[in-house]
């Protein structure tokens, strides 16, 4: 049986993507093979959002074509998009597929095969990530995304829904809603949709365990969307937002139509509306133009807010994009400022996790290794259980003990 190994990089909808081409594969009698390394096939799904992200996809590439020279490589994606990917990198066999052929993927690989085995079910995660919209029609003067991915595109609700049922009948208990920008879902169909109609149909599926939101922006957070995710009982009580800063001169030079006391005004309603939810938030630190009085608005607005974990992007210019022709934040500046955010981000995220000891939470467990079982809890809270009866996949309810600075312990439940 031939088998084949998926690398990602990048957002959640790379992960949907890959997820749904690993079924395919393995519906069409192949195997997956968790290390590339010894793979016949290495499906390569890239970013390009960052100079960063870019240098992480040639270096993998490099790497698996000295490893594994007899595997065929396949690469997806946003690099190929944005001629990030580099000549002297890619063999001459090396089949490159831009964004707009991802669909074709599985059936260009399984044409293939000269025989096929009986397919086995192994599901490539424990919670299954589900794509619902893709592109972007905004333009961040930071982003590179809408040149690569495309406007704005939406799924229509019975393909989404024929998918969610597939995925609740092979027996998962979450699944994630992701998209490049969901919650611009169903603005561009005719007729209109939105995000809070369609998680108001999926919510009612049969058998339905929970829903995840990927990242929202917060200039589409309605009342009504935020409503509908904080008191639907099928809403896990973790909402992501892509802030990226709280100066508004800075969110001026982003490109981003918004303000501090707007995203201050939603944060304070989502924590009202479900005061035990995470709230999260991306953020870059050493924008162009980014001064100290700036970064000094980001750092209180974060510390004060009801925000209880970061993810902080140090800014990187990505070529082809507004902002990386304009003068830069010198790098040792850039690095400092990012350390001093994560350090408040660490002491709000320990905070965080310290208000549920002893308390007892639903989640998912992730996998499990030799020291017990990962759990994610609805709240996005990693809890590890040394002793748990769940297998992936399944779903138990913990118990928290313990909170370190790395680490969250707990016992299950029963």
């Amino acid at each position: 049986m031939p088998s084949f190994s998926i690398q990602n990089f990048g957002c959640r909808v790379n992960q949907a993507e890959a997820f749904s081409w690993a079924e395919e594969f393995e519906l069409g009698g192949m195997r997956l093979e968790e290390d590339p390394t010894r793979a016949d096939l290495v499906v390569v799904n890239t970013c390009t959002l960052t100079a960063g992200a870019a240098r992480d996809v040639r270096k993998f590439i490099r790497r698996i074509s000295r490893l594994n020279s007899g595997a065929r490589l396949i690469i997806a994606g946003c690099s190929v998009d944005g001629g990030t990917l580099r000549n002297e990198d890619l063999r001459p066999e090396t089949l490159l597929l831009p964004n707009a052929d991802k669909t074709q993927l599985p059936a260009r690989v399984l044409s293939r095969l000269e025989t096929r085995e009986a397919p086995v079910a192994r599901p490539l995660r424990s919670r299954a990530p589900l794509k619902v919209q893709d592109g972007c029609d905004l333009r961040c003067t930071f982003c590179i995304i809408p040149s690569v991915r495309g406007p704005s595109r939406s799924f229509g609700r019975e393909e989404i829904r024929a998918r969610a049922r597939r995925l609740i009948a092979q027996g998962f208990r979450e699944i994630v809603l992701c998209g490049i920008h969901l919650s611009s879902y169903g603005l561009d169909r005719d007729p209109k949709d939105s995000l809070a109609g369609l998680l108001g149909d999926l919510a009612n599926l049969e058998g339905l365990g929970r829903l995840r939101l990927s990242s929202l922006d917060p200039r589409y957070l309605d009342d009504v969307l935020s409503g509908l995710i904080t008191e639907s009982p099928r809403v896990c009580p973790h909402f992501h937002l892509s802030l990226q800063h709280a100066s508004d001169r800075v969110l001026k030079l982003m490109g981003r139509r918004s303000n501090a006391a707007g995203y201050w005004r939603i944060l304070e309603r989502l924590r009202e509306r479900s005061p035990e939810a995470a709230l999260g938030a991306d953020i870059i630190v050493g924008f162009p133009g980014e001064e100290e009085q700036d970064f000094g608005r980001l750092r209180d607005f974060v510390a004060q807010s009801p925000l209880d974990y970061l993810h902080v992007f140090t800014y990187s210019p990505r070529p082809g994009t507004p902002a990386a022709s304009w003068p830069q934040v010198e790098v040792r500046e850039k690095r400092r400022r990012s350390a001093v955010l994560r350090t408040v981000a660490e002491d709000k995220r320990h905070a965080f996790r310290e208000r549920f000891i002893g308390r007892e939470l639903r989640g998912i467990v992730v996998r499990k290794g030799a020291q017990g079982a990962e759990v994610l809890t609805s709240n996005y809270i990693d809890v590890l259980v040394p002793s748990c009866s769940g297998r992936p996949g399944d779903e138990v309810k913990v118990r928290i003990r313990r909170v370190e600075s790395k680490l969250t312990g707990g016992e299950e439940a029963v």
